[in-house]
């Protein structure tokens, strides 16, 4: 039985579970606070982060590095078997990662400047994506990848902005936001967080010294 290190808002602890569930893996969770590390913490986690994956005695720390060593030792393949649209897939997770750097920014910066430069980041990161997009149901088409595992958490966070507050992200990006839509409706996506996660980011959002915290007092 593996074991996933996590805590209940982090999006590249998400990607992790959702890998395992599109493999078919079963696996415990085991929650911690980042804010009162535990000692067994400290020692497993050189970076002290989450997600890890505790195989056997082995562990893996590191998102990329463990939906890697799933992708290599477990079925069915997430990514496309080809090595130079594998490569193209390597490099749109990293935009993943940049897409989630943005929504930090904009969720904790306390300044109006910062805010919208990271919301502009945001929008045009995915006016990038609408481009890329063939207007089917995932990344690649019809066969859920690794891109879309790592995209989905990252798309999670607006369900709870736009109840609260209008970004614009995605106005107009008609293929963004179907590929959106598509990813919240699959099984290891719902799955992947606890069954209050948007009351428990909305909390945090509102107990942040932020720019964005300032905004939603102000529409309450």
């Amino acid at each position: 039985m593996l074991t996933l290190v996590s805590f209940d808002l982090c999006p590249y602890v998400q990607r992790a579970a959702i890998v395992l569930a599109e493999k078919g893996v079963p696996f415990e969770r085991r929650t911690v606070d980042l804010a009162n590390r535990p000692d067994w913490f400290r020692t497993l986690s050189p970076l002290g982060k989450v997600p890890l994956l505790q195989v056997g005695d082995a562990v893996l720390f590191e998102s990329a590095a463990i939906v890697e060593y799933l992708e290599d030792t477990r079925a069915p393949a997430l990514h496309p078997s080809d090595p130079l649209v594998r490569a193209r897939h390597r490099a749109w997770m990293e935009v993943g990662s940049s897409v989630l750097a943005d929504i930090w920014t904009v969720e904790t910066t306390p300044d109006r400047a910062g805010f919208e430069a990271g919301r502009q980041r945001l929008r045009a990161r995915f006016e990038r994506l609408e481009a890329e997009l063939a207007g089917q149901p995932y990344f690649a088409g019809t066969a859920f990848c690794l891109v879309d595992a790592v995209f989905a958490p990252a798309f999670r966070y607006f369900d709870v902005f736009d109840r609260l507050v209008d970004l614009g992200t995605f106005a107009g990006l008609a293929k963004v936001a179907a590929w959106r839509k598509a990813l919240s409706v699959r099984p290891s996506v719902e799955g992947a967080v606890v069954p209050d996660y948007e009351a428990r980011l909305e909390a945090f959002l509102r107990r942040q010294p932020s720019y964005l915290a300032s905004l939603l007092r102000a529409a309450a």
